[in-house]
């Protein structure tokens, strides 16, 4: 009986042990996740639709590039022809003589079929004709569009070049500045200061072809002669009244108006300055910020003008000017500079300031421009210069007293 009872323990243990061996093995199958299978066709579906795409996608790129780079491959092969048609051309020339019959004779043949093409008639032409046929020839390959080889036609054969292009020459005299055509009858009013210190200097702007104002300095060495000399030469006559500048070290020169003169003081200077270089049209002033900031004081010289029946031309030294609102107070009439034409002593400047001045000619009718007397080693040569070309586009010129650049 006990043994019995020993082998049924024994059972049950094994067959704990083997339940728990199984569900552990359950356990573990379960855990481990299930494989998914993707059959074949579809896979194969799957990419024939991914390379059609990207095909799609090539194709249509490159077809959009090369209708962007179409028209720039059409230009390249253009060029290469040229390059190509030029190297033909210059082939012969480095050949001996002894082969030139031979190589002349070729071209005869193909003559007929390259009449089409203008570069290659002219490789006929060299070989075969006179040097008068050159010069068509020349006068055609600036048209091929290839500047280094003008370039080198131009070096090797310069008297031929000269003879074949002498239309150029006059177009570009005349159109030499490039000034724009006159505009509401536009005129121009040069005016050049400080004369009456160098005879020699005022001489150059006394042979200018058009009227010119010339502002004479007083009580100078050659004040008298000089406004002397601008009346013999046809020009007009002003005195170029000096005045204290907002700098108290300026020295203004002799005969000036300063702040502490009193009206009577004011009114007995100008009348000495007239005395001196008179006749004259009008009177300007020369520095005189101090003075021209200074309503009282331009009253009293624009009733000195009233009276003598002269004008006033404000140089506008200063900005803060009181002379028009003294000539609109007093009911005068006055004029006043536009431009500067030689703050800088250069070509380059005065053509840049002409040019505005042309401007305003145009928008407003006249421009009075400002020129000095020490400007004679540049200044007239260039108005001589530009004269010309501004008279073809249409601008006239005068006098400050006779012209319509008159403010109320």
């Amino acid at each position: 009986m006990p043994q019995k009872k020993t082998v049924r323990k024994t059972s049950t243990k094994t067959t704990r042990k083997t339940g728990t061996k199984r569900t552990s093995r359950t356990k573990r199958r379960s855990s481990k996740k299930p494989k998914v299978y993707i059959p074949a066709y579809k896979a194969i579906i799957f990419c024939c639709t991914i390379i059609t795409i990207c095909m799609g996608l090539l194709l249509f790129t490159t077809l959009s590039e090369s209708n962007k780079k179409l028209p720039d491959a059409v230009i390249e092969r253009y060029k290469e022809e040229i390059i190509d048609s030029k190297k033909q051309k210059e082939e012969p020339k480095t050949e001996p003589k002894a082969e030139t019959k031979q190589k002349s004779e070729a071209p005869k043949k193909t003559e007929p079929a390259k009449k089409t093409e203008a570069p290659k008639t002219s490789d006929s032409a060299k070989k075969t004709e006179t040097p008068k046929t050159d010069k068509s020839v020349k006068i055609e390959t600036p048209q091929v569009k290839e500047k280094p080889a003008e370039q080198d036609a131009k070096s090797s054969q310069k008297p031929q070049s000269e003879q074949t292009v002498p239309a150029p020459a006059p177009a570009s005299s005349k159109s030499k500045y490039n000034f724009p055509a006159a505009k509401n009858n536009a005129q121009l009013i040069f005016v050049f200061d400080d004369g009456g210190q160098n005879l020699s200097h005022l001489a150059p702007f006394l042979k200018l072809p058009f009227p010119i104002t010339v502002a004479v300095l007083p009580q100078l060495a050659y004040s008298k002669e000089s406004a002397s000399q601008v009346r013999k030469a046809g020009f007009e006559v002003m005195l170029h009244q000096p005045m204290q500048a907002v700098n108290a070290s300026v020295n203004p020169g002799p005969g000036a108006i300063k702040p502490e003169m009193s009206e009577g003081e004011i009114k007995s200077i100008l009348f000495q300055n007239i005395t001196e270089i008179g006749p004259i049209a009008g009177m300007n002033n020369h520095e005189g910020s101090a003075i021209t900031a200074d309503a009282e004081k331009m009253a009293t010289v624009m009733q000195f003008c009233s009276q003598e029946g002269i004008y006033f031309l404000d140089s506008r030294t200063n900005v803060e000017t009181k002379v028009p609102y003294v000539a609109g107070e007093l009911g005068y009439s006055y004029y006043e500079r536009n431009i500067f034409l030689d703050n800088e002593k250069t070509n380059a400047n005065a053509l840049k300031e002409l040019k505005k001045g042309l401007d305003l000619a145009n928008k407003n009718g006249s421009v009075i421009m400002i020129g000095h007397i020490w400007s004679a080693d540049f200044l007239p040569a260039f108005l001589q210069d530009v004269y010309p070309e501004l008279k073809e586009k249409g601008y006239t010129f005068s006098t400050v007293s006779k012209s319509k650049a008159k403010k109320h």
